[in-house]
């Protein structure tokens, strides 16, 4: 039996395939640029509220002044969303029930969902929205701690093959893209100017602030 030939590392044909992705290093280069991280509350609702400075990374849309105490909430996108534009909403203050809350802080977040609607119709026009809330962690809650409600804007036939056949959801925009349009229909709401979606309930004047804690009244 003859000896098999062992082929030169060097020759053309033992030679990994090479795939050439030039704006990887851009996104590489971030981890050395990258702080430590701090210590959390276990809640990344809570620490995007506890640090309004951070909005810009944390996607945060829109927040609202904590006014009466523990009634303040946020509008942010979620990392790791359904579907492009899948929202959530939830108030500063940390309960796991929505019976924890005290009424007046449910009449907020529900406040805040009819807020959340209304730019969701303005910025993406979908066919429909899915809303919900997972109490609990046997209901599905990622983060049972903190009730939180979410907001994924849904077409018809935004369930293609890539979902039945390859099991994958495919998301066409970047969050911070996502995040400017959003953030884009907050100022033109705050303005007055543009139409609003006919039967959307819009928040009350001096409710509402937008990215970097401007307020609008």
């Amino acid at each position: 039996m003859a000896d098999r030939e062992v082929p030169d590392p060097m020759s053309p044909a033992a030679r990994t395939p090479l795939l050439q992705a030039p704006w990887r290093q851009e996104y590489l280069e971030t981890f050395a640029q990258a702080p430590e991280p701090e210590a959390g509350s276990g809640s990344f609702l809570r620490d995007a509220w506890l640090a309004p400075e951070r909005d810009g990374p944390n996607h945060v849309v829109l927040r609202t002044p904590d006014e009466p105490a523990g009634c303040g909430g946020l509008i942010l996108l979620n990392a790791y969303p359904y579907a492009g534009g899948h929202l959530l909403v939830a108030l500063g203050e940390a309960c796991p029930r929505l019976l924890d809350y005290r009424s007046d802080q449910r009449a907020a977040l529900w406040r805040l969902v009819d807020e959340a609607s209304d730019l969701m119709d303005r910025t993406l026009r979908p066919q429909g929205i899915n809303l919900g809330v997972n109490q609990g962690k046997a209901a599905g809650a990622g983060i049972p701690q903190h009730l939180h409600v979410h907001l994924v804007p849904r077409w018809n036939g935004d369930t293609n093959f890539m979902t039945v056949v390859g099991r994958v959801r495919v998301i066409p925009s970047s969050l911070a893209a996502m995040a400017e349009r959003y953030r884009a229909a907050a100022g033109t709401r705050a303005a007055g100017t543009g139409p609003a979606p006919p039967g959307v309930p819009g928040a009350p004047a001096g409710e509402r602030t937008g990215h970097g804690g401007k307020r609008y009244d």
